[in-house]
């Protein structure tokens, strides 16, 4: 059936073979249909090729339907190895951040250098007393830590920025912006502040949400301009803009951004989203 009568000749002719060897008396005497009748019936079968079609497009269509199956496949596999990706660079980009970080640490004993001036006129006290109980000239000349930096337990900051990025690492978009929010909320001034800020955007970046991605950025870029993320959090702005249809913001933020930090993997990127905008005539 699945090439069609046509394409077996061989079987045409023994059915009609066997036709004409049937004895003609035989098929008068019982009154059934004369051998001319039969063989018109058979040509009526044969000619009737709609059915026939119908079974190979059935066939085309199952063979289609499996090659695009295939293809879904192919394609979820791809997707899954973009967002594998996707994660890795963002494992990679913290961890780099991390061993920076290690070389120039900023911790809480940082915020207490103003003190050491202090500290050479004055007898020596205990770091417990000399907190809390300041008077006099060291505490109008400013010179104390801000007590939210001082109170902040490094311990109990980085398991919470780590939950945070663990979230942003496994795609979990959502739920990784509501933890870097409360983070930033409960850790404000803490070592991991620009990056929790930084990652908030990145959260809403990447699921489409730009202006939220957009004020966070921009937060960064107020907040914490000494950041090792302010030239990725300028190239995300830049992009944003982009995205959003403001090509002269987008080319100022990029353009500012290759003007002031030449040498950067941001500025990089910048200068070839720039000359891509100039090739498509934006």
């Amino acid at each position: 059936m699945r090439g069609g009568w046509r394409q077996r000749p061989w079987l045409l002719g023994t059915i009609v073979g066997a036709v004409l060897l049937l004895p003609a008396g035989a098929a008068a005497q019982r009154g059934g249909p004369s051998v001319e009748q039969r063989l018109q019936r058979l040509e009526r079968l044969m000619s009737s090729s709609a059915m026939m079609d119908l079974m190979e497009g059935v066939q085309r269509l199952q063979t289609e339907l499996q090659e695009l199956r295939g293809e879904v496949e192919q394609q979820t596999f791809t997707v899954e190895q973009l967002r594998q990706r996707q994660r890795e660079l963002y494992l990679d980009v913290d961890r780099r951040l991390r061993r920076m970080e290690a070389g120039a640490p900023r911790s809480p004993g940082v915020a207490a250098a103003p003190q050491a001036p202090v500290a050479a006129a004055r007898p020596p006290v205990s770091a417990p007393t000399a907190r809390p109980r300041a008077t006099g000239p060291a505490q109008q000349a400013g010179v104390m830590p801000a007590p939210a930096a001082s109170s902040i337990d490094p311990v109990k900051e980085q398991a919470a920025y780590q939950r945070a990025f663990n979230l942003l690492k496994e795609g979990r978009y959502d739920q990784a912006a509501n933890a870097f929010n409360n983070f930033l909320a409960e850790f404000d001034g803490g070592i991991y502040a620009d990056n929790a800020q930084y990652w908030l955007g990145e959260a809403y970046y990447v699921t489409r949400q730009f202006e939220p991605a957009l004020a966070e950025f921009q937060k960064l870029m107020e907040k914490y301009p000494a950041s090792s993320k302010l030239t990725h959090a300028m190239l995300k702005v830049g992009y944003i803009y982009d995205e959003m249809g403001d090509e002269a913001r987008a080319r100022q933020t990029l353009g500012e951004l290759v003007t002031n930090h030449p040498k950067t993997t941001a500025a990089r990127l910048a200068d070839e989203r720039l000359r891509r905008m100039k090739q498509e005539g934006r």
